[in-house]
């Protein structure tokens, strides 16, 4: 019985316990599901609930009717906040293996962002401090997510431009990024771990090499409009850019 119980868990056989949060992190009947939802105690996964605003849908103009953003300036918004959050994230709590960003429209799933450290406590020093910040304006909501197979938590359907049911699925549609943000993003890694091979080589050639990789990084964010610099000297500072701290 407990072998066959355990064969079906988080399945839609499973009368218990919520498929949907097992595999999406997010049930759209939140807490009045019927089923458990089983939150984590330890995950490599944060997730960050409605932090992403879609232009496409906010946009509206006086008489309330829909403004219309242009595709590319979408896109060139998106890709901003996407840098923004990953830098921020990656250069504060550790490592990042994949963060994904939710197109739906429906209430549990509109602007998440999932996060995947590559150490779990990376991911449980996020959301303590997370909790504790905010992001234009807003109160971030933060918490650790059962998922780590995006593969699992997407829908099929919509990869392949076949999903009826628009942003209304119960299953992600993840917005990509530019594949020149994601080369650079995720050559990050790249980076730091050569950086910390010379570091073994030579403590020398490791300050010179950290020295360089700073150095990138200071005239990465110089460079980028979409960052803004994190104020920390006052709490008056920092409400000044996007992120800030309560």
């Amino acid at each position: 019985m407990a072998e066959y119980l355990a064969s079906i868990f988080g399945t839609e056989k499973d009368k218990v316990n919520c498929s949907f949060y097992f595999k999406i992190g997010a049930c759209r009947h939140g807490d009045r599901c019927s089923r458990i939802h089983n939150k984590p105690t330890f995950s490599q996964t944060v997730l960050i609930l409605n932090l992403y605003c879609n232009p496409q849908n906010s946009a509206k103009s006086a008489d309330g009717s829909h403004s219309t953003v242009s595709d590319e300036e979408m896109q060139e918004h998106y890709d901003n906040f996407f840098e923004e959050v990953f830098v921020e994230c990656e250069d504060r709590y550790g490592e990042i293996e994949e963060m994904n960003v939710c197109d739906n429209l429906g209430d549990h799933l509109v602007g998440n962002v999932y996060i995947k450290f590559k150490y779990e406590e990376d991911a449980e020093k996020a959301v303590v401090d997370l909790n504790n910040r905010w992001f234009g304006g807003r109160a971030i909501n933060a918490e650790l997510s059962p998922v780590t197979d995006f593969r699992e938590a997407c829908c099929r359907q919509y990869e392949m431009g076949e999903c009826t049911r628009s942003g209304f699925c119960n299953f992600m549609h993840l917005k990509p990024i530019s594949r020149e943000l994601r080369r650079e993003l995720y050559s990050r890694k790249r980076r730091r771990s050569h950086g910390r091979s010379n570091r073994h080589r030579s403590r020398s050639r490791s300050r010179r090499s950290h020295s360089r990789s700073r150095s990138r990084r200071r005239e990465y964010r110089d460079n980028s409009a979409s960052l803004e610099r994190f104020r920390s000297h006052s709490q008056d500072k920092e409400r000044e850019g996007r992120f800030g701290r309560f």
